[in-house]
């Protein structure tokens, strides 16, 4: 194939991969939904208990380099907000055997909650979530501020939960 229709090929298929993001990312303000968490090592917690605070839920798997290369700033993360309000719950896919998911979270120490998906319900409620990492922010009023797929950008992510727990606190 000669390059300027490689590269013509190439320009479609991100822009296509750029509107199906768009696409699948729920509109801002829209209520998150209502999901159970299998908690690994606890009894289930349902989402809307945690409302008046915000939540960061991070889809990953087990195989997923840049979820693994992601863990050290969501335990910094989790470090510095756990106390002032952020929950932070880590939800291994449904395709991830838990013991392999119980090894990982033991070797890297992971502090914050982790969730098995069993059935793929909790990504299916989330706009039926395929793709890791995929991290969603809701905010203290239970609803969808952003869903984004791929590695983060942990100062302005910071950022955005400190204006959200500051909003909790003035409510």
């Amino acid at each position: 194939m000669p390059r300027k229709e490689w590269l013509v090929g190439a320009f479609i298929l991100v822009l296509l991969a750029g509107l199906s993001l768009v696409w699948l990312a729920p509109p801002p303000g829209e209520p998150a939904p209502e999901v159970r968490f299998n908690v690994l090592d606890g009894e289930p917690i349902a989402l809307d208990s945690m409302h008046g605070e915000p939540v960061l839920i991070q889809f990953w798997a087990t195989d997923c380099t840049t979820c693994v290369s992601e863990m050290p700033d969501l335990i910094a993360l989790h470090n510095a907000l756990d106390a002032r309000g952020l929950n932070l719950i880590g939800v291994a896919m449904d395709y991830d055997p838990a013991e392999r998911v119980r090894r990982l979270v033991a070797r890297k120490a992971l502090p914050y909650t982790i969730a098995l998906d069993d059935g793929g319900a909790i990504a299916n409620a989330f706009n039926n979530v395929r793709v890791t990492p995929t991290t969603v922010l809701i905010g203290a009023d239970g609803r969808v501020i952003w869903q984004r797929i791929g590695k983060l950008d942990f100062e302005r992510l910071s950022e955005e939960i400190a204006r959200e727990i500051a909003k909790g606190n003035t409510a």
